[in-house]
């Protein structure tokens, strides 16, 4: 099946789960999960926007929004996989990725060590959890769901929406705009609300 184009006058954007789960980026939509998804739905139909939503996000969408609101979003998006045999992305990008990773794992490594050397309690193991994942996960993509967002604008030509620093890194080396909800929202109006 030949990828829909985008590149058309009418603006297009991937959604990523953060946009309605991240407490800050919530708040400019509604209050709760649900009222976030349907005034984003509405936001969508004023301002006649193309919404993608990665299979997988969908699913983990799931976990977060009760069924009407899934079933709104479901009537409004194009919820589908990106093509992950035909896209095609630079091997800059995996270059960098892994060096990226590399590095991460380095300091990772440093930061148990550290925990290793101190007193051997929960609260050690709990800062240990905290700053590992910090310095490993935090800015990076660090899941399917997240490379499904950047793959899938990627292929649409559509802009990603979210709250993921790694999303918006990737996307970035990649050449994908990318909007934060405040953003998106200067952008296409906030009659949301």
């Amino acid at each position: 099946m030949k990828a829909e184009n985008t590149r058309d006058a009418t603006p297009a954007v991937v959604i990523d789960t953060s946009i309605f789960v991240n407490p800050d980026t919530q708040r400019l939509l509604g209050s709760g999960v649900n009222a976030a998804v349907r005034a984003f739905i509405r936001l969508a139909r004023e301002q006649n926007l193309r919404v993608y939503v990665p299979v997988s996000i969908f699913r983990e969408l799931s976990h977060f929004v009760d069924q009407d609101a899934l079933d709104d979003l479901r009537a409004h998006a194009i919820v589908r996989a990106p093509d992950i045999f035909g896209l095609t992305i630079p091997a800059a990008v995996l270059h960098f990725f892994i060096r990226d990773i590399r590095q991460r794992i380095d300091r990772g490594l440093r930061v148990a060590e550290q925990a290793a050397r101190s007193e051997n309690s929960a609260e050690t193991v709990r800062r240990l959890r905290e700053k590992y994942r910090e310095v490993v996960r935090s800015g990076i993509v660090d899941s399917v769901e997240d490379l499904d967002v950047i793959l899938l604008a990627k292929e649409t030509g559509a802009a990603i929406l979210t709250a993921d620093e790694g999303i918006r890194s990737m996307a970035q080396v990649l050449g994908i705009e990318t909007f934060t909800m405040r953003d998106f929202l200067v952008k296409y109006g906030s009659s949301h609300g």
